[in-house]
């Protein structure tokens, strides 16, 4: 039977995406010191799913087929937790899918990558 690992995300510079993931999530590297190619980052207690990162050469989708979700409990932590990942390095993407009245805002880490940021109570 399988379980679910890690979503893997390529990075160009491994340091500057590590440090970014590292306080937007508070996870610590899985196996001691981080390499430098490679890195699987899980949460402090170990229980949740983890973020590996992956030096990579491939350029950054504009339109990703696959992306992390990050679940705020309210609107208010949504917009308090997008600040926070604004201030450490993340900025807001132009997303041209945006629905009417949306429960995510899309935003892209320090190397490019979109990720979400879910507002979990939205009706």
């Amino acid at each position: 039977m399988l379980r679910f690992g890690t979503v893997v995300l390529g990075v160009d510079d491994m340091r500057r995406a590590l440090a970014f993931w590292r306080r937007a999530l508070g996870y610590v590297p899985r196996d001691g010191e981080p390499g430098e190619e490679f890195v699987v980052l899980v949460p402090p207690g170990g229980a949740g799913p983890g973020l590996s990162l992956q030096l990579s050469g491939s350029p950054v989708q504009e339109l990703p087929r696959v992306h992390v979700d990050l679940y705020a409990g309210s609107a208010e932590d949504q917009a308090a937790e997008v600040e926070r990942l604004v201030s450490l390095g993340a900025r807001r993407v132009d997303w041209p899918r945006y629905p009417e009245s949306p429960d995510f805002v899309v935003l892209a880490d320090t190397e490019g990558n979109r990720f979400c940021v879910i507002d979990t109570a939205h009706g």
